[in-house]
């Protein structure tokens, strides 16, 4: 009679080629020798490391930013710095991973106004609409994105000068260029430049020294960062314009005095004389020294 034993091995079969990681049961393949862990250890899912489109380098790398504490660096920087590959392959396995849920960018704004990226490991992939509780990675809090700048707004309008001399816009352009200098913050574009030096040209025409404008423009400026440096110097330029200096006319020569000849009225004599002079010499002097208290005056003898 023949009989079957139920406990004998079944025929050993090859793992198909679509799945390479089946058991072989031929003697080769691979075997293992595990060790229970209690402590620093992680878990990691085989949709993870048996990942069919992921790269080897893109499953190490999950796996190792898996097991990081959190806040510890995930840069491209610091993981170049601690693996021999170079930063365009691991940037490459970063994108993989990226790609097929297994990790997040997201950027947020700082208390100080600064832009940071945050990099979130997943230790399985987001896929479709999944309870938080099954995705292992509980949602990140997001951060609205800063509203995207279609275009800056036109510069607040500045004083213009009376005159266009080159040696007076060329100083308001050194002065502008110098502003940096004092504060880094007021590092000016050329377009901004090119619209503050009339501004500048107008308070030093109005006999503004240079420090004087210096001064007005650079102190007292805000703690917090300047998102716009030339629309603030703009508004101070004009805001802040001094009055024009005081009319000062110029000094000329006196305007010339009438001449004329005429008969004076005490010897009829004819002489050249002003308007207003109705005498001659002679004669004035006469009615002069006929004033008590008078000295004589004495004239060099006239030659005729």
């Amino acid at each position: 009679m023949d009989t079957r034993n139920p406990s004998a091995p079944s025929r050993a079969q090859s793992a198909p080629a679509d799945n390479p990681t089946r058991t072989r049961r031929h003697g080769g393949g691979i075997t293992h020798d595990n060790t229970r862990h209690t402590t620093r250890f992680v878990v990691i899912g085989n949709h993870l490391v048996q990942h069919k489109e992921l790269s080897l380098l893109a499953i190490g790398l999950s796996c190792h930013l898996q097991s990081l504490p959190a806040g510890a660096g995930a840069d491209i920087k610091t993981l170049t710095a601690r693996f021999p590959e170079g930063p365009t392959r691991i940037a490459a396995a970063l994108r993989e991973l990226e790609a097929h849920g297994y990790l997040r960018r997201e950027r947020h704004r700082t208390q100080t106004g600064r832009i940071v990226t945050r990099t979130v490991s997943c230790n399985q992939p987001h896929a479709g609409r999944r309870d938080p509780a099954d995705t292992g990675c509980p949602p990140a809090k997001r951060t609205p994105p800063p509203p995207r700048r279609t275009g800056h707004k036109a510069l607040p309008a500045v004083p213009q000068p009376g005159s266009t001399a080159p040696a007076l816009l060329q100083t308001a352009l050194d002065l502008l260029a110098t502003l940096r200098r004092h504060d880094p913050r007021l590092l000016l574009s050329a377009t901004d430049t090119a619209h503050l030096v009339p501004g500048v040209a107008a308070w030093l025409e109005r006999d503004v020294a240079s420090t004087a404008v210096r001064h007005a423009l650079t102190t007292d400026l805000p703690d917090e960062p300047l998102r716009r440096p030339a629309a603030l110097l703009a508004h101070r330029l004009a805001g802040q314009l001094p009055p024009p200096p005081p009319f000062r006319a110029k000094a000329g020569p006196p305007p010339p005095r009438s001449y004329e000849v005429r008969n004076c009225d005490g010897c009829d004599r004819g002489f050249r004389a002003p308007e207003t002079e109705d005498r001659c010499r002679d004669c004035r002097t006469a009615a002069d020294d006929a004033l008590p208290g008078t000295p004589p005056r004495r004239f060099p003898a006239r030659t005729r």
